[in-house]
């Protein structure tokens, strides 16, 4: 079901599952957590994520009201991502949502540190 057609819904699920429904914007929020990010280092702890579906994920969130993006007036160019209230407010329930996974996790899953990792790049994700 495609974003657009998760709007149409009335009800809050429908409407929270489209604004965190992508793999992505649940990870980025975790990163992000409680500081600022420049677009550069988010990109350098997810680098599994690609620099054009990273824009396009800020952007939606921005849109949706989770993070604010404040652009500098500076040679060269600085951005940076906060999580706002709404994105803040966010990070229990992505908490919990690890613990549960944490609980019924198959062994071998996961790294030691807990980061999700891409068997194939080598890459992983660092919150």
């Amino acid at each position: 079901m495609k974003k657009n057609e998760l709007m149409q819904y009335s009800c809050p699920l429908g409407k929270a599952m489209a604004a965190l429904g992508s793999k992505w914007k649940p990870i980025i929020v975790l990163v992000i957590k409680d500081r600022k990010l420049r677009f550069g280092e988010l990109a350098v702890r997810i680098n599994v994520i690609s620099r054009k579906v990273l824009t396009d994920q800020l952007r939606e969130m921005e849109t949706d009201g989770l993070i604010i993006r404040e652009e500098f007036k500076e040679l060269p160019p600085r951005v940076e991502y906060s999580l706002t209230e709404k994105g803040l407010a966010l990070l229990p329930i992505l908490y919990l949502l690890e613990e549960w996974e944490a609980k019924y996790q198959v062994k071998g899953v996961y790294n030691e540190d807990c980061s999700l990792a891409d068997k194939k790049t080598k890459k992983a994700v660092n919150v």
